[in-house]
């Protein structure tokens, strides 16, 4: 795939992810959370999910407290169940497992040491960083597939 390629689906994703977050005002809360329908929540956690763990793995996503966010929603449920993406779904159930294990070490406040050395201390999440980096542009692609088969679901044509 084409790199001009990827970064139009990126592009073309950013535009629902941007009308979203400002439709809401910014970040999702449990408030405005029910404001979204569940293919919006679940575009919503992929943006999370992707820019965290693309920047820093998924201990920077857990570290950042968005563990709650992506795993105790149906984010990977509907994954799988509404979006066909049963590979990254069972994927987020893994990593959940992980996070549970290891949530309050890596959520605990820290130094940028402190923060550096998890990534030492916590080798298991490595595989799952590596196998999101090497799956992120055919998962983009199937997320803007299936917001452009289903553009009502994200936006209304005024």
């Amino acid at each position: 795939m084409s790199k001009a390629a990827l970064e139009g689906m990126d592009a073309f994703l950013q535009v629902f992810i941007d009308a979203l977050r400002e439709a809401i005002g910014g970040e999702p809360t449990p408030e405005t959370m029910g404001e979204l329908n569940a293919d919006q929540m679940t575009l919503l956690c992929w943006d999370t999910l992707h820019t965290e763990v693309m920047d820093g793995g998924f201990i920077q996503l857990i570290h950042n407290g968005y563990g709650p966010f992506i795993f105790k929603n149906p984010f990977a449920k509907a994954l799988n169940k509404m979006w066909g993406m049963r590979e990254l779904s069972k994927m987020i159930y893994e990593v959940h497992t992980l996070w549970l294990k290891h949530r309050e070490t890596l959520e605990a406040d820290c130094t940028d040491d402190e923060f550096m050395a998890l990534f030492e201390q916590h080798p298991e999440f490595d595989d799952y960083d590596d196998r999101f980096i090497e799956n992120e542009e055919q998962w983009t692609e199937q997320i803007a597939h299936y917001v452009d088969e289903h553009l009502d679901r994200f936006a209304r044509v005024v």
